[in-house]
This record gives structure tokens, sequence and C-alpha cells, in this order.
């Protein structure tokens, strides 16, 4: 990427960014989570953690990162420690402002696979981990957020399976399967940021990062993307921003 940050930091650092204080987020482990540690740990001190095990409220240490959203360090000063179905009802009724989630494959209305890639789910090319808690978080959550490198094999124009629900055919479906609030607000990538328009839906380009053109963002997408009104240029990671995130995971799990 350059000298002073590779995309995996880019990522995490664009992604921290998005959130903010006084809000809840449900984090799943790796970049997300490392993104959301770096978001309270830099700009919003009063950012709610939720992690799938059943933690609320976690202080991530440096050096600590948890590999597994199961493993005690993922509970390090939590506020609360319930049950996983519990972690849940809180999405369920509206206390969780924002779904941090990545995703194998990811259509142009934001539909998420990580179940299955193939045509025939009962004989797939390749047998994904699934869904976990992706489909509630996505489901349930007030606002979703993606977090992906950017890979035309990942942005294709239909997903083979859809574990997570974005806008599915993006005419209005989602409401109509039910699914009365939220939805994939924007998506963040290595190459830059992803919106969708308000009324088609559609994936669209918001912004590109330092140095990205929008040919080259296009050229890395499996199907056309619209372009918002203004289109933006994200600033760079500051030296602040990457030594913080750096101290969160010394040992490069995550970060490459």
């Amino acid at each position: 990427m350059t000298d002073r940050f590779n995309a995996a930091e880019l990522l995490a650092v664009i992604a921290a960014r998005q959130l903010r204080d006084d809000t809840t987020v449900f984090a799943g482990v790796g970049v997300p989570l490392l993104a959301a540690a770096l978001a309270k740990r830099r700009h919003a001190p009063r950012l709610t953690m939720v992690i799938e095990g059943g933690i609320i409220g976690p202080e991530i240490a440096p050096g600590r990162l948890p590999v597994s959203t199961n493993e005690m360090r993922a509970g390090h000063r939590a506020t609360m420690l319930p049950g996983i179905t519990d972690a849940f009802l809180f999405a369920q009724r509206g206390f969780v402002d924002v779904g941090f989630m990545g995703g194998a494959q990811i259509d142009q209305y934001g539909n998420i696979n990580t179940s299955v890639l193939g045509p025939d789910y009962w004989r797939p090319k390749v047998r994904l981990p699934g869904t976990g808690g992706a489909n509630d978080i996505a489901s349930l959550c007030r606002e979703v957020i993606i977090v992906t490198p950017h890979e035309k094999r990942r942005f294709v124009e239909r997903v083979d399976f859809v574990t997570s629900p974005a806008w599915l055919r993006g005419d209005g479906s989602r409401r109509a399967a039910g699914l009365l609030f939220g939805g994939v607000s924007r998506v963040v990538t290595t190459l830059g940021l992803l919106g969708f328009d308000p009324d088609s839906k559609r994936m669209r380009i918001e912004a590109t990062h330092p140095g990205v053109s929008i040919d080259t963002l296009r050229q890395n997408t499996g199907f056309p993307l619209l372009e918002a009104p203004r289109l933006e240029v994200t600033e760079p990671p500051s030296d602040e921003e990457l030594e913080m995130l750096r101290a969160l995971d010394p040992e490069r799990r995550f970060l490459g």
C-alpha cells in the first residue's frame, strides 16, 4: 500500500472512523473488532462493544486482542457477561446501533454470503463457515457497516447464497420480508468507501482512498457501480492512529 501502512491497517483505521461516541456496535472478531477497539481508545470512549459470545462493553487491552468470540480475553473488564442469546435479544429490542461485519461475497444490494460458493447449495464448490450470528446482526441492528478487502471475486452481481440480508433486490423487498429497519449503510474496503443509492439501493462509490482511481475501483468490482453526487478522497491514517492500532495487535494476527 505505502511505506507507512499496509492494506489491512488502512482498512482498520478507515473502519474505526465510521464509529461514533455514545453508540453500541456489534463487532465480529478480526478487523471489525480491531477497528471498534481503536475507535474506543481514540475518539469514541463511550462506545459500547457487543461481542457475539455474550459480552457487553469489554475493554480490549493492547496486545490482548481476542481471536475468538468465546475466549476470556474478549471479556476483559466487560460491563455484562450475559448468555449468547441475550446478546442477540438486545439487538432484537433495538439497543444495538451498528453491526460491523465482513463477508466472502457481497452483491450490488449489500447482501452477504458466508455460506457456500457455487450455484448448488448441497454440492458447493466451497463450503464457508456459515452464518454464526451474521444473519441476526444484519437483520436486527439499526445500521450495518461491511468491512472487507476489495477484490473482484468478492464483489459479485448476485451472491450465490444470501446468508445476511441487506437490501435484497432493492425494490422494497427488505421491508416486504419483515425487516422493518436497519440495512447496510456503507461498505469500507481497501480501495474506498461505498454507499447505496437512496432510491434503487444499488451500491455506489462515495470516496476513494489516496492514490486510488475510480477506474481501479470499478475494475475490481464484478458489477457496475453508481456514483454519489459528490465524490471524496479519504484522509490517510495518521501516525497516531497507526501507533494505537499496532499496539492493539502487536503480533499482527489481523494486520498482516
